[in-house]
């Protein structure tokens, strides 16, 4: 190999190889194969004492906060010389310390809600959305407090602007009008200032309400209030602008009794969220049966795959449900 290493680069790699049978991949894996000499320490280098009195200077408080060139600009007016610039980043970089040396504040990591209703008044959602008003950058604010296992809306109101006092005394009428006891009841919400405000935290302590935040900028921890403000922005009849709050909320007057007792909500088996939140959706999916036994026993024919049924509604809503141990592998 010695030989081959001599004279490959006269005769070339390939007619040498070729001459000796060798495949030239093998002749490129011994080339890799043979390790490099050591590379010699220069003679002006810093020794590991030195580089160890580098490294504690750059520790010291008063340069912990400084970039490599404040502290080596410092030290020279300070008429001390320890080491180049670029000496003092080597031995930054050898610590693992070229970034900030001092701990930081991070932020926190949040933890994903994982809420469970089995039935009525037992978690809300709620949020609050703009609604534009009569001019440019005017908007009037629409609060809205949903039960997710039934969609029933259970307050709402419109205002001139969004408040942590006026989504207090919208969350204290709501929870007194629907009964709420202490300890019943879970209110999730985003992380927007009136939801996060202290007012509403002591409402909500003196009342027994358990408080859940989203995730920052996780809209999908909030889906049944964004759902709800979807339905209400796509019918037909909403308006580009409202002309006053009274427009407005005279808008919603009409709309959430509809939204509350008209619509059939494909998540509640077409159901009403009326019937879900006030105990009578099993009388209507028996009524829905009776009917549906009745058409199948007049033409069985139009039914191949058997006898209809009603569709059920859920017995239990999550919001981010767990996932199963097979759902993670």
């Amino acid at each position: 190999m010695e030989t081959v290493a001599l004279h490959g680069p006269r005769l070339g790699v390939a007619a040498l190889c070729a001459g000796l049978d060798l495949p030239r991949a093998t002749y490129y894996r011994r080339l890799e194969a043979t390790a490099p000499p050591p590379r010699p320490t220069p003679v002006r280098a810093l020794s590991p004492t030195e580089r160890q009195g580098v490294l504690a200077v750059m520790h010291e408080p008063r340069f912990v906060d400084l970039a490599p060139r404040q502290v080596y600009a410092q030290l020279l007016d300070e008429g001390q010389y320890l080491c180049s610039l670029r000496t003092m980043y080597r031995v930054l970089d050898e610590n693992r310390e070229v970034r900030e040396r001092r701990d930081q504040l991070r932020h926190p990591e949040y933890k994903k809600p994982e809420l469970l209703a089995t039935g009525p008044n037992q978690v809300w959602s709620w949020d609050i959305t703009k609604l534009l008003g009569p001019t440019k950058w005017t908007y009037f604010y629409l609060y809205v407090i949903l039960d997710i296992f039934s969609r029933y809306v259970v307050g709402w109101m419109v205002a001139d602007n969004e408040s942590a006092a006026l989504a207090e005394k919208l969350i204290g009428e709501t929870c007194t009008r629907q009964g709420i006891q202490p300890g019943q009841l879970t209110l999730h919400a985003d992380r927007g200032s009136s939801m996060t405000s202290k007012p509403v935290a002591f409402l909500l302590a003196d009342l027994g309400v358990t408080k859940t935040h989203s995730r920052p900028h996780v809209s999908d921890d909030n889906p049944f209030s964004e759902a709800q403000f979807k339905t209400l922005k796509y019918r037909p009849d909403f308006p580009q602008r409202f002309g006053s709050r009274e427009h407005a909320r005279a808008h919603c007057q009409d709309f959430f009794p509809w939204y509350n007792t008209e619509h059939h909500h494909v998540s509640l088996g077409l159901l009403t969220p009326h019937d879900v939140h006030h105990g009578l959706a099993a009388k209507r999916i028996e009524a829905r049966a009776a009917v549906l036994a009745a058409a199948y026993a007049a033409r069985p024919e139009r039914f191949p795959a058997g006898a209809p049924r009603p569709q059920t509604t859920p017995t239990a809503v999550w919001i981010n449900s767990p996932k199963t141990f097979s759902e993670e592998h």
